[in-house]
């Protein structure tokens, strides 16, 4: 299904998120391609394969095109295989705040250490409630794409 993508991403302030997570999976992803006019991501979600196009985004990075497609797991390992160097491995925890969901990824090996929250929202200027665990704005910044981060992961900073 083509779609626009309309997020914000946050560094956060403290781990408080986890006690109101209302579910967390691991997901490990890499890119059959990084470059900003065209990423193509492949994720393993439990038993479950992803591959997702992203297109390069507004100015304000809050916006930009996005298809996905399931696929089966099989697929996603073998597609995982092919991938350029460096894998993110995160979990990610979903909490419920108001009428919207953050979406909160732990990273591990080379990331370990980093943590971002991100907020899809109806469009650029939705109005959100921002939970006190929430910190510093990072949308827009490249090196806190899961692109950038599999080239020139956190530990290396």
């Amino acid at each position: 299904m083509d779609q626009l993508e309309i997020e914000r991403k946050f560094l956060l302030r403290n781990d408080q998120f986890i006690k109101e997570a209302y579910k967390k999976e691991r997901i490990v992803q890499g890119f059959l391609s990084s470059v900003p006019e065209r990423t193509v991501r492949i994720r393993l979600i439990s038993e479950s394969g992803f591959i997702t196009v992203k297109g390069i985004g507004n100015t304000s990075g809050t916006t930009r095109f996005e298809w996905e497609k399931e696929i089966s797991k099989s697929e996603a390992v073998d597609l995982l295989a092919l991938c350029e160097t460096g894998m993110i491995d995160k979990e990610r925890y979903y909490v419920k705040v108001g009428v919207h969901t953050y979406e909160i990824d732990v990273f591990a090996l080379e990331n370990q250490g980093l943590v971002l929250a991100e907020i899809e929202l109806a469009n650029e200027f939705e109005e959100f409630e921002k939970p006190e665990w929430l910190g510093k704005e990072v949308t827009g910044i490249v090196k806190y794409y899961n692109s950038s981060l599999a080239k020139n992961p956190y530990k290396e900073w």
